[in-house]
């Protein structure tokens, strides 16, 4: 069974299992991003904030205090426990669309030079702005999709010198 480690502001870790996820007692409201959570007599409003689905980090505001968190699947904790990493790669020649979405804006052009975890287009998906940023550092070869255009998931985005 999958497990997902969640680390809370860097601090605090915890373990779930998809039977424990299942198991909230939670209602989504109108807005995707929002629910109401009751856990032992205890209401929370939460809401996701900010996502960077790449890099698996998200800001959850919860009876409105804010916090940092980062999410691991099974696979990202089989490929740290043998000491990789899955951004160790600058040999990252494109970046192609993680999920099928619409292309709110591209902060990059041609020729442009970029640095790492520079941002580079957002990607909105489920009703989420997903700010996807540059692998490496690098020159901009080609934009392969233009603002407001619909991508499929894979499909090339842009393209390294």
């Amino acid at each position: 069974m999958g497990t997902y480690k969640v680390r809370v502001n860097e601090t605090l870790e915890f373990e779930f299992t998809k039977d424990d996820i299942s198991a909230i007692n939670a209602v989504q409201s109108t807005n995707p991003s929002k629910y109401h959570i009751l856990q032992d007599s205890t209401s929370y409003h939460t809401e996701v904030t900010s996502s960077d689905f790449n890099a698996k980090k998200y800001t959850v505001s919860v009876n409105n205090t804010a916090y940092e968190v980062t999410i691991a699947d099974t696979l990202d904790q089989q490929i740290a426990a043998m000491g990789f990493s899955l951004g160790s790669s600058k040999n990252v020649n494109s970046v192609k669309a993680p999920m099928p979405g619409l292309l709110l804006d591209i902060h990059v052009a041609v020729n442009q030079e970029v640095k790492e975890d520079e941002p580079l287009l957002i990607l909105e998906a489920m009703k989420m702005e997903n700010v996807i940023l540059s692998p490496r550092d690098g020159i901009i070869k080609s934009i392969g999709a233009s603002k407001g255009d619909a991508v499929d998931k894979g499909q090339l985005l842009i393209e390294f010198e």
